[in-house]
């Protein structure tokens, strides 16, 4: 058996998902807080050191001053004035010397936080689902297809290209343009979210038996100082009585 190691199985297997998630993240800032440097990181990860000093610069958040607290520093911004460690890895305070920046004077403050950085990284996703990903007259051609088929009442099944209709894009994604008011539409002109079915009419029901002396008219001829006195109260009828 040979004693010289492989080196490709200690190789990080390739990623089908680009994205860091919450538990790669929590290994950055807590690495981050022991000093470990860029590369370092990447390797604990299986990523590559620009993904990680990308990910350190593009998610930090201001702790002082007091009046900028919260606020997001882009990877772009300069701080080299505030202090050269922000410029260069480790790019925030959490990789300093100084334990929490307890003492230093500097400002800004600058911190990356594993939970702040995932619901930045989510609200970015999210936005990006969102409006139209094509140039005006291609989105505007689309939107007029969506709208003669509606007109013609085809339903969105029918109109995605991918079933042979003349709009080239998903069942999904048409349903969602129309739900978001693209182009003044409405869910209203979709026929199936607004159809319905005629009900059977029932057929006739005999009038409901009662004595004369539980008529409304007896009830009237108590006079109109018992009447005032009274509960009056209406009988619902239905088939489970």
């Amino acid at each position: 058996m040979s004693g010289k190691k492989n080196r490709g199985s200690a190789r990080a297997v390739p990623r089908a998902y680009g994205r860091l998630t919450r538990h790669e993240r929590d290994t950055v800032q807590r690495m981050l807080e022991r000093g470990a440097s860029c590369r370092e990181i990447a390797r604990e990860l299986g990523r590559s050191p620009s993904t990680v000093s990308a990910e350190v610069a593009s998610h930090r958040f201001v702790t002082a001053p007091k009046s900028r607290r919260g606020e997001r520093v882009d990877g772009s911004a300069d701080l080299s004035a505030a202090c050269p460690r922000l410029a260069a890895w480790p790019r925030c305070c959490n990789g300093c010397g100084r334990y929490r920046a307890i003492g230093c004077k500097r400002r800004p403050h600058v911190f990356y936080e594993a939970r702040a950085a995932q619901l930045c990284a989510d609200s970015v996703l999210v936005s990006s689902r969102r409006g139209i990903d094509a140039d005006e007259p291609a989105a505007a051609a689309r939107l007029e297809a969506i709208r003669d088929c509606l007109r013609r009442g085809l339903s969105p099944e029918q109109m995605a290209a991918r079933n042979g209709g003349p709009v080239d894009l998903s069942p999904s994604t048409i349903y969602r343009w129309v739900s978001a008011g693209y182009d003044g539409m409405t869910n209203m002109e979709l026929r199936r979210k607004v159809g319905y079915r005629p009900r059977k009419s029932a057929a006739g029901r005999a009038a409901t038996r009662h004595s004369a002396r539980r008529s409304h008219a007896a009830f009237l001829a108590l006079g109109e100082d018992a009447c005032a006195a009274a509960w009056e109260m209406d009988t619902v009828e239905s088939a489970r009585c």
